[in-house]
């Protein structure tokens, strides 16, 4: 079930049979191979996977940032070649300038496109949809985790993005936090419409977050399992459901043996 948005402006993604290799000193690394994935507008998908199995080099690919080696990604049925601001990555790091403030960081975006003289409100908008206005004037050292890694929210959302590409953008939070962000980040998907892929090693994350949840071997890195979170939202940790979905999970990765 994707989530209605007031208005739907998310990307429809198609990855094609993608496989991709490093060269290293040592020879040939293959860290995807023959990949085919779908993002449909507005939805939230996750993928889970072993360590260095190569979902972060998904993500770089999808969002442009190098060129698949075989297969093909598109967008909105437009080949991906480079990156673009219609699709931002948020990382684990929130990666602030420490000089800049927050309403300075949230900027850089617009400020870099030349945008920023006429549209200084979607500044404004973004720190409000993040629920960061009264600290504008901060800077990153006076923030906890969780305020900085909602200003790196902002500072892509303001760009009014069609795709969101998500790389472990709790995984450095506290637990605490990050529950509490997990929720934030459902909230500001449904209210802005965007499609999100993201990459998680946290099985009930991945579960409380998405639409769909794609499961990936060890590399070189291929489709295992779907599993379609058929639950409204908001949704409720400790649903009967979601435990179901947990074990399948878990089952795919080889680690349901302790539960």
């Amino acid at each position: 079930m994707v989530a209605a948005a007031t208005t739907t402006t998310g990307a429809h993604i198609e990855v094609r049979n993608v496989g991709h290799w490093f060269q290293l000193p040592t020879g040939v690394l293959q860290v995807l191979d023959g990949i085919d994935l779908t993002v449909q507008p507005g939805e939230f998908v996750a993928l889970l996977g072993p360590s260095g199995c190569g979902k972060s080099t998904l993500l770089r690919l999808v969002a442009g940032l190098e060129p698949a080696t075989t297969g093909s990604i598109t967008q909105d049925s437009e080949r991906i070649a480079r990156p673009d601001p219609s699709r931002i990555v948020v990382f684990q790091d929130p990666t602030l300038y420490p000089w800049r403030n927050v309403w300075d960081n949230v900027a850089l975006g617009l400020q870099a496109r030349g945008l920023l003289k006429t549209q200084r409100s979607r500044v404004d908008d973004a720190l409000r949809l993040v629920g960061l206005s009264d600290f504008a004037k901060s800077f990153p050292h006076q923030l906890s985790g969780g305020m900085a890694q909602r200003v790196a929210l902002a500072r892509a959302l303001v760009n009014d993005p069609q795709l969101l590409v998500l790389d472990e953008p709790l995984g450095k939070l506290d637990s605490l936090t990050r529950i509490a962000m997990q929720s934030e980040l459902v909230n500001l998907w449904q209210r802005a419409g965007f499609s999100a892929l993201l990459v998680t090693h946290d099985v009930e994350e991945a579960l409380f977050l998405a639409n769909r949840v794609i499961v990936l071997s060890d590399r070189p890195a291929r489709i295992t399992a779907q599993l379609d979170v058929d639950l409204p939202y908001p949704r409720h940790r400790g649903h009967p459901r979601l435990a179901e979905l947990r074990h399948e999970a878990l089952r795919h990765l080889g680690l349901d043996a302790t539960w």
